[in-house]
This record gives structure tokens, sequence and C-alpha cells, in this order.
């Protein structure tokens, strides 16, 4: 066996691990019934890979071998960890589940079936991290960490919150899931409405955490975005009634469009009025454009809607001097009445400073930064830093720019606030 080939295999792990992980997590989930102990073996599982597929050869059905090697893993862990006596049904269940999967090595490569039954999985889990029984930053914060593989650091940075105090609260929603009897499934059509609302956050979060990482080397998480989507449309299928699904759907889609644009051929970030918009995803637009229009013929548009209506403007602008910021400015007004958000505030200024000019948005951005409600939050000090440099103040952009620097976490946005730092403090001297 060469090293080649070893290094070939490691790759390819490395990539099913990122791709097919969380969804491999969210059937063992159902299996199991326990959330830690199927994040155990998920990992005991991958472990075993490394080990064998470089020798054995890699399965035909990667996803499946992993599953039953980490059901398997879990039975010998229980039968280790208690009585055999005591843990009978659960073996029962295991076996049950292991002829229902059907994931001998016999039949291994069969798909289809196989396929739909891991999709839903995705799906359930969403559900029942959702439960009403659990409190809306508890539902959220849990389907990060299981759906995103989010660290409890990562998602303690997105809450503002203590690490200590996001881990216990991960440890009390698994175990109140547990001990509630919580079912693992999409609940019935009379009992969605109650969970809906955490349902698209927590998509939309999945799909936030995809387009922006929080950390890490890449900007964009390609797999979070398509999983998203996916989950999306899945939604729109399960809800086609409900409009602001459709606005969900259609906010990711427009967003999506700008992918392949954002990063210049080295990955550096390139700004909304610095893409070439040749290179958006027309299909995308097309079809997030008709959404948006179905979703806001409702009554009372829902602040997904709004939001897929601001990127809509940013969609039809064939050039970025075009882009009407008034009506940008105007429809983040609504949306602050509908979901107040200091954040809101943020995205609100920018556009004012885009439609009135910078020293008015820059006005209201240090209004924003004096309540201290977005402390740590590094793009308020990139967006006063941006304001400061387009007005030529370039002292203040360069401590703004400091600041932004202290609380970035993800590379490819350090790299790009450590240029414009080097520019306003070339400008200063």
């Amino acid at each position: 066996m060469t090293t080649e080939r070893i290094f070939v295999e490691q790759v390819f792990i490395e990539q099913v691990y990122r791709e097919e992980s969380a969804r491999i997590l969210a059937t063992l989930i159902r299996l199991l019934g326990d959330f830690d102990l199927a994040e155990e073996v998920t990992q005991e599982a991958f472990a075993v890979a490394l080990e064998q597929w470089p020798r054995q050869g890699v399965p035909g059905n990667p996803r499946a071998w992993l599953v039953s090697t980490a059901r398997n893993k879990a039975v010998d862990l229980i039968r280790r960890r208690m009585r055999f006596e005591k843990k009978q049904d659960e073996l029962q269940r295991f076996s049950r589940a292991r002829e229902q999967l059907a994931l001998t090595p016999a039949i291994e490569g069969e798909g289809e079936s196989e396929d739909a039954m891991f999709s839903d999985d995705r799906l359930r889990l969403i559900f029942t991290c959702c439960h009403p029984a659990l409190r809306t930053e508890s539902q959220v914060a849990l389907t990060l960490r299981t759906l995103c593989g989010l660290s409890t650091e990562e998602i303690a940075k997105a809450f503002l919150a203590p690490v200590p105090t996001m881990a216990q609260r991960l440890v009390r929603a698994k175990g109140k899931i547990r001990d509630a009897c919580i079912p693992y499934r999409v609940p019935p059509a009379e009992d969605l409405a109650e969970r809906l609302a955490a349902v698209m956050l927590v998509v939309y979060l999945v799909f936030n955490e995809g387009y922006n990482a929080a950390s890490g080397d890449a900007l964009i998480r390609r797999d979070l975005c398509a999983e998203a989507i996916r989950l999306g449309r899945l939604l729109c299928e399960l809800l086609p009634a409900e409009a602001e699904v459709g606005g969900l759907l259609a906010l990711m889609l427009l967003h999506d469009s700008r992918r392949e644009a954002r990063l210049d051929a080295n990955g550096e970030i390139l700004l909304l009025e610095e893409q070439d918009r040749s290179g958006w995803n027309q299909a995308q637009i097309l079809e997030g454009l008709a959404l948006v229009e179905s979703a806001l013929r409702g009554a009372d548009p829902g602040p997904y809607a709004v939001q897929a209506a601001i990127a809509a403007i940013h969609a039809r602008a064939r050039h970025a001097e075009e882009t009407d910021w008034t009506q940008i400015a105007a429809l983040y007004l609504v949306l602050l009445r509908l979901q107040p958000s200091p954040v809101v505030e943020l995205n609100r200024a920018v556009a004012v400073a885009m439609s009135q000019g910078a020293a008015e948005g820059l006005r209201l951005l240090d209004e924003l930064e004096q309540r201290g409600e977005l402390r740590g939050y590094y793009l308020l000090p990139a967006a006063q830093g941006d304001l400061a440099r387009r007005l030529n103040r370039w002292t203040a952009a360069a401590e703004a720019y400091r600041q932004a620097l202290a609380l970035v976490s993800n590379e490819a946005e350090r790299r790009f606030l450590a240029r414009r730092l080097a520019e306003a403090e070339s400008r200063v001297h």
C-alpha cells in the first residue's frame, strides 16, 4: 500500500466526514435515542474508517457502512456500561432498525429508499430539537450543534454567551429530549404551527453558517448552504400554503446565487459592489424572485419575506450603482417593526449610509455602539471602519478595523480586515 494511496483515502474520508457526518449523526440519534452516545459512536466509526479503508478499500456505500459500524459500536458500549438485561429492549430495537435500514454488506449498494431515509432524518432531527418543551435558544443551539457540527465554543460566540453557560444549555436540552421521551419525527399537521418559527430560524442559521462561516479558513461552507436550501424545499413541500416558508427559501436562494462571485481567484473577499454580477447564478435568482413575489402577495409578509425582498433588489440591479438603497433602507424599517434587533439596525444604518451619505450612517452606528448591545460583534466596528474610510477619516477607520480584527474568528474575513487596516494606517502616516 503506497503512501500516495493512504493520503488519497484520508482525503476522501475527510470529504465524507464534511458532507455526511451530520446526516449520519441524525440517523444514529433516531436509532439510539441518545445524542451523546450518537456523537461518540459517530466519531468512533470515522476512526475505524481511517484505519480500515486505506487497507481494505472504500466500501460501496460509505455512509451505510459508517452507520452500521457506529451502531455496532453503540451496542458494544451499552453492553460494557450496563447489564445486558437492562438494555435488552434497546438491543432489540437496534436489531429491528438494522433490518429496516437493510444496511448489511450484501445489499449496502442499494440506494433510493436508503437515501430517502437519511434525508428525512435531517428534518426529523430539526423538528425534534425544535420541540416546544425546549426554550427557543436551546432549540437553536442544539440543532446547530448536531446538524451543523458547530463546536460549543462557536455556538457560544454566536449567542454572545459564556462557553460554560452554552455547554450547560446543550446538556439540559439533550436531557430534556431523553427524559420527556420527545418523539423523533416530523409532527402531525396540527402540531406544525407551534414549531414552525423555530424550525425556520434553525434552517436559516444553518444557511448563515454556511454562507458566512463563523470560524475556520473558509468563508463559505457549501455543504451547509446546500443542505439548508434542501431543507427549505422540504418545508415548502410540507407546508405549501405558508408564504413565509417560501420567503425563507427565496432569501437563501438569492443570497446563495452570489456565492461564486464573493471571492476572487486567490480566495479573498469581494464586497457586493466589487463582485462580477455576470457570475451570479441566474437560475437561482429567477426562482428566488418568483418566490419573493408569491410571499409578498400574502396579507402580512413576515421577516423572511421582507429580507428576501431586500435581497431581490440587489439581484435585480445589473450594476452596483443601480441598487435602490432608499428602498432597501425603507424595507429595513419594516423589518425592524417585525423583528426588532440591533443587527437589523446595523444593516439599516449601512443602507442609510448608501442612500443618504456615509456621515448619516456612521452617526446611526455610533449611537448603536453607545447602547452596548453589539459589544463583541465584529461587524459593528467593521461597518464603522468602512464608513469612516469612505469619509477619509483614516485614524477613526484604523481604530475601528483594529477592534474588528480583535473580534473576528474567520480567517478570510481576518485577512480582509487586515488589508483594510493596512490601507488606513498607510493613509494616517
